[in-house]
Formats: structure tokens, sequence, C-alpha cells
């Protein structure tokens, strides 16, 4: 009987892969990465060790990972709201407790890669918006970056040292993040 994850994921509108869409090659960094931003790298174990094993006990994971049961739980539910890993529930005849058999779900991995490249071009390009529309202004020091507005507040001298503030010339950082918007739209679609 398929629960939880698998429910889920009709819920969400096909959100897990049916096999129709070109099958992307997934490396070990593609994970690191995913897991990385998303999850934390605390939970990397956990999701290498589930990589080529099938319906496995969260207390086995945890066991052989030598993590405390509820630290294991944490993690693997970290995972599941990203859907990096699915779970069936079973009830455990001879004590009456359900117990969680965990999956690792590749089918996700391009999906969230997608997710999070998208993410960076939209928190860049509202960066670059900002930093073409306004002034900065900064000590010697480079304490602190101020907007006009700021700069007013404080009478264009740095709240840390007490320096002037000069504008700065942003042209470099503008530079900057319009090329890692371009990188990031140049990169294959998944």
């Amino acid at each position: 009987m398929l629960v939880g994850a698998y429910i889920h994921a009709f819920k969400l509108g096909g959100i897990y892969s049916t096999g129709e869409t070109k099958k992307m090659k997934i490396t070990q960094e593609h994970i690191r990465t995913v897991i990385g931003e998303l999850v934390g790298l605390d939970a990397l174990p956990a999701v290498e060790y589930l990589q080529d094993k099938q319906n496995v006990s969260e207390f086995i994971i945890a066991e052989d990972l030598d993590i405390e049961i509820h630290e294991m739980r944490n993690i693997l539910y970290r995972c599941y709201e990203h859907h990096i890993l699915v779970f069936n529930r079973k009830k455990d005849k001879k004590k009456g407790w359900y117990i969680c058999y965990w999956n690792f779900n590749a089918d996700q991995i391009p999906h969230l890669i997608q997710k999070l490249r998208t993410q960076k071009i939209k928190q860049l390009s509202e960066r670059l918006e900002r930093e073409e529309q306004n002034h900065f202004y900064m000590c010697q020091s480079a304490c602190v970056r101020m907007d006009f507005d700021k700069g007013m507040e404080y009478n264009f001298h740095c709240p840390e040292c007490g320096e002037v503030q000069q504008l700065q010339d942003n042209a470099r950082t503008k530079e900057f993040l319009a090329q890692r918007i371009k990188e990031l739209e140049a990169q294959e679609t998944i």
C-alpha cells in the first residue's frame, strides 16, 4: 500500500517525473549542491546511504550512520519536505508502531536544480535592478554600504568609524551581476 509521499506527489500536481521527460544524468555534485542549499550538508550522509538502497527503515539508517533516531528523523523529514526522500509507512505487527521505510527520489533532483537556478536568477536580477536604480555611499574603510536615503539619515558619515562617505562607483558590481545572470541563463535547462 502506497502512502505518504506518493499520495502527496499527486496532490502537488505531478511533481514527480513520470518518465516521459528527458532524464538528466545526476552527478554526486548535483546531489551535494541540492542537499547543501535546501536541507543542509548534515543530511548528505543519509541521502548517500539511501542512493543505492530501497525501503530502508529509519532505525536501520540511524544505526548504520551512528546517529540518534530523533536526529535521523529530523534529517529525513527535512529531505522529505523537498521530496528528495520519500517513504512508505507500515505498521509493525509485533509492537503496533508505524515504521517508515525510506527511498531516495532521484527524479526530484533535476527539478530542484532548476528551481534553485531560477531562484538565483531572480535574486540576482532584483539585486542588479537595485544597483541600477540607486546610488550607494561608503567610507574609505568600507565599513558600511548605504543607499542615498540611509546616507542622508547619517549625514553621509559612517556609523561605524565616523568617516565621511563617498559615492561608490558600482559599475563593476553591476557588470558582475549581469555576467552571473548570463551564466546561469546559459546553463543547460532541465
